[in-house]
């Protein structure tokens, strides 16, 4: 329920960045609201986790690893949060060679986190096998696919601020301050997501 709290964030992310590109702000503000509240029910998930863990509950993992793998996951939708409010701070006024970059940019970071739910998913699988080596096996190839996965954003990220210093004349000293840092706030999704992955990597290998 939290990975899928963190996946439906930024599923509005990917609509709201469409919207800002259409220049319609209303719904720009309407989807970071709504980010907002995924954002709350991601804590409250969280916080229930941590409350309801405790030395008598026996658990297939470490307690303390089932936290730190719990920690990334919880940032994904936290960083989705602060890009979702950053993109109602300015209107629209992009060049189409920038807004193509954010829009791969975004594309590639949902797909690095839908991968992500699907590694989570198989968490089920692993408990009713009791960590069978063919399932933990499948679930680690999983991982690397959202490392490569996030490794691509990372590139798609570099060559999206190289193009924005490129334009720099064009868009000025606050525009380009601006879509760096709101490139910055979207690769920081796929970097929580990897972090995540590499936890839940640990969590099953130290079990």
């Amino acid at each position: 329920m939290h990975a899928i709290k963190a996946g439906d964030a930024v599923r509005k992310l990917n609509e709201e960045i469409s919207a800002y590109f259409a220049c319609d702000m209303a719904t720009v503000i309407k989807l970071n609201n709504e980010i907002d509240a995924l954002e709350h029910e991601a804590d409250v998930i969280k916080q229930t986790i941590r409350s309801e863990l405790s030395s008598s509950i026996m658990l297939p993992v470490h307690a303390d690893d089932l936290l730190n793998f719990l920690k990334p996951q919880d940032s994904i939708s936290d960083e989705c949060q602060d890009a979702a409010y950053w993109l109602t701070l300015r209107n629209c006024n992009v060049p189409k060679e920038i807004e193509e970059g954010f829009r791969e940019l975004m594309s590639r970071t949902l797909e690095t986190v839908e991968m992500y739910e699907l590694l989570v998913n198989t968490l089920s699988e692993l408990l009713e096998s009791s960590f069978g080596k063919k399932d933990v096996h499948d679930t680690l190839e999983l991982v690397t696919k959202v490392e490569e996965m996030e490794h691509r954003v990372d590139i798609i990220e570099k060559n999206l601020m190289k193009k924005i210093f490129e334009k720099g004349d064009l868009l000025g000293d606050g525009d380009v301050y601006y879509f760096v840092e709101l490139a910055k706030n979207i690769g920081r999704i796929a970097d929580r997501t990897e972090s995540a992955a590499d936890r839940l990597r640990t969590m099953i290998l130290r079990r």
